[in-house]
């Protein structure tokens, strides 16, 4: 599959599908796009382009600055999240690795913030934020919140875009919605005619 460059922007990726903006570990999971004309866009693609994602999710303060192996961490979370969606949707035992995965993201997450005095403040606590820590934070948000989808209420929603080459997840808002945006829906709702015209004209 052909790839975009890495750190392209946002725009180029469809709007978030049904539930991305409600849990933030469904937009996660969605970072890695497959487009038409065999293209494929990777929103944590670069330590650039990861940067953004975090910091336009208030994850990250602004001044982040990662590097490729913060950006693989997160990437990596991402395909084991994935994991957990497809086993959940298809009924299937969740996958040992992926359950590892989000359980030390779970744990990982510095807790405690340190004592500080400042002559204006006084003594103060505030929560430091090398890379690092910032990145490690971050997972435990994202691996917290794709615990509580998974065995919440809205699991029972969860579907995967029935559109190809579209591999997005999303929350189904009525029974029969199984595609993740109107394009994909419209792309759906053609290749269904096609495919209708095709067997037709064999007949």
């Amino acid at each position: 599959m052909k790839e975009t460059p890495t750190g392209e922007p946002a725009h180029f990726a469809p709007p978030p599908a049904p539930g991305a903006e409600q849990y933030r570990a469904l937009d996660f999971a969605n970072t890695s796009l497959a487009l038409p004309g065999g293209q494929y866009l990777d929103l944590l693609g670069s330590p650039e382009a990861a940067t953004r994602w975090l910091v336009e999710r208030d994850l990250a303060p602004t001044d982040t600055e990662l590097h490729e192996v913060c950006a693989a961490r997160l990437r990596a979370l991402r395909d084991q999240v994935r994991a957990l969606l497809a086993s959940r949707i298809g009924a299937l035992p969740a996958p040992d690795g992926a359950l590892r995965a989000v359980n030390d993201a779970l744990t990982c997450a510095p807790t405690a913030a340190v004592l500080r005095w400042d002559p204006t403040l006084g003594l103060h606590r505030v929560q430091e934020h090398p890379t690092d820590q910032i990145v490690d934070h971050a997972l435990a948000v994202l691996a917290t919140d794709a615990a509580d989808l998974l065995t919440g209420p809205d699991a029972e929603r969860l579907a995967a875009c029935d559109s190809d080459p579209c591999q997005r997840y999303l929350l189904r808002t009525h029974a029969r919605r199984h595609w993740c945006s109107v394009r994909c829906g419209d792309r759906a709702r053609a290749a269904r005619a096609y495919a209708r015209r095709t067997q037709a004209n064999r007949g």
